[in-house]
């Protein structure tokens, strides 16, 4: 089956969980023999270097820099870029910032974007819906809010059907103050897409009631991880040195940073020499380095910024235990992530994987003195560890994008 699919990150450089799970579900939508021409957004090559962007699209996923990620089969996924000002988890003010200034540090007239972000995401829909023109396909399949636009301008174009992918809702990213424009464009693609897939009963749920769409049009399929993602790993031994305790994510609202600090701080009052890891980047860091200094645990809690590729690796490998006391989550691959490098996981109830996954410790996000409790309790029996590590490995041999993508694939064939 040919497939037209529009998203907004991937390999070889990401922002978060949504390119991690494209790559997956591409790799095994491809295993399975079809063809996939995957549309994103790319900034031009004057405004890239300013920006920083974490999208090098345009590479196709035959090329060198996949190959050694056993890629073997992905000649059937061609990857276009169009060109937009649009990364992953952008907001108002920080688009405002990129179309103001060009890598001089002048105002950059040279290239036209829309005057606010939803303006730039109905933009880069026109252009990149219009591809549908270019293209022969039998299904559109699209991720989360911003391939809406262009989504629904290719089906409209082609009279093909359409599968609304929904990994995060706005209701996740912002709670209750969510932005009407944006909980507009949801509620449009969820209305008129043939089929929706949800990543977990959550999300599920979420749609159902929030937006009035019917259950019957909401497929659930998870997530899932590759094992060729941790083929390079350190082997770092942990052993006989102080206990570390990561958060990788985004340091926004929805992630719940600010309960993982706040847990830390109690867990130093019961053992002062483990070491707590805030990884990635996000727009309460400022406040969170703020609450740290008054908390006075400066000396045992360090912000790595950004992490990706190796980087992630590593700090995987140096990790005894790894939280995720997310807010909202929709799904979250992270500590499937972190399962692979046999690092225990705590992680909130109110996420996605706590559905398919038996074996790891469940907190409510608000409930500090269990999350301390739960961590202390880990990090002082190693035997409690270990089980963990090992019941872990038997629920990963299950969760694989295969079995995912045979999903989609059935659901492609429903829906067609």
């Amino acid at each position: 089956m040919q497939i037209l699919m529009f998203g907004w990150e991937f390999p070889p450089r990401m922002s978060g969980g949504l390119g991690t799970a494209c790559f997956g579900m591409t790799k095994g939508l491809a295993g399975l023999g079809h063809r996939i021409t995957f549309i994103l957004p790319q900034a031009d090559q004057t405004s890239a270097p300013f920006l920083n962007l974490v999208a090098a699209y345009g590479i196709p996923v035959s090329s060198a820099a996949l190959e050694d990620r056993g890629a073997g089969v992905l000649h059937r996924l061609t990857v276009h870029p169009i060109s937009a000002l649009l990364t992953p988890y952008l907001n108002e003010d920080r688009y405002r910032e990129l179309t103001l200034y060009g890598r001089s540090g002048f105002r950059n007239s040279a290239v036209v974007y829309g005057h606010d972000l939803i303006a730039e995401v109905i933009r880069y829909g026109r252009a990149a819906g219009a591809v549908a023109r270019r293209f022969s396909f039998d299904i559109i399949h699209a991720h989360d809010w911003m391939t809406v636009p262009a989504a629904l301008l290719a089906h409209r174009i082609s009279g093909k059907p359409l599968v609304l992918h929904i990994h995060s809702l706005e209701y996740d990213r912002s709670g209750d103050n969510v932005n009407g424009e944006i909980l507009a464009i949801e509620r449009d693609g969820l209305e008129q897409a043939d089929r929706v897939i949800a990543v977990s009963h959550r999300t599920k749920r979420m749609i159902v009631e929030r937006y009035q769409i019917p259950p019957k049009k909401v497929s659930v399929i998870y997530n899932a991880v590759s094992r060729n993602e941790a083929q390079r790993i350190y082997r770092t031994e942990r052993t006989g040195r102080q206990k570390t305790v990561l958060f990788l994510g985004r340091i926004t609202f929805q992630k719940g940073p600010d309960y993982f600090v706040e847990a830390a701080a109690r867990v130093l009052k019961v053992l002062p020499d483990v070491t707590f890891v805030m990884a990635g980047a996000g727009n309460m860091m400022r406040q969170l380095v703020e609450r740290v200094g008054e908390l006075k645990i400066g000396d045992r809690f360090h912000f790595t910024g950004f992490l990706q590729g190796e980087e992630i690796e590593r700090i995987f490998s140096l990790s005894d235990l790894y939280v995720m006391p997310s807010v909202s989550e929709p799904f979250g691959i992270s500590p499937l992530e972190a399962m692979l490098y046999d690092v225990p996981v705590i992680l909130s109830r109110q996420s996605g994987v706590a559905e398919i996954l038996k074996h790891a410790l469940k907190v409510d996000f608000w409930d500090i003195r269990e999350l301390s409790a739960k961590i202390i309790a880990v990090l002082k029996h190693p035997a409690l560890m270990g089980v963990m590590a090992e019941k872990a490995k038997e629920e990963l041999r299950t969760i694989r994008w295969d079995t995912a993508a045979e999903r989609i694939s059935e659901l492609y064939r429903e829906t067609v």
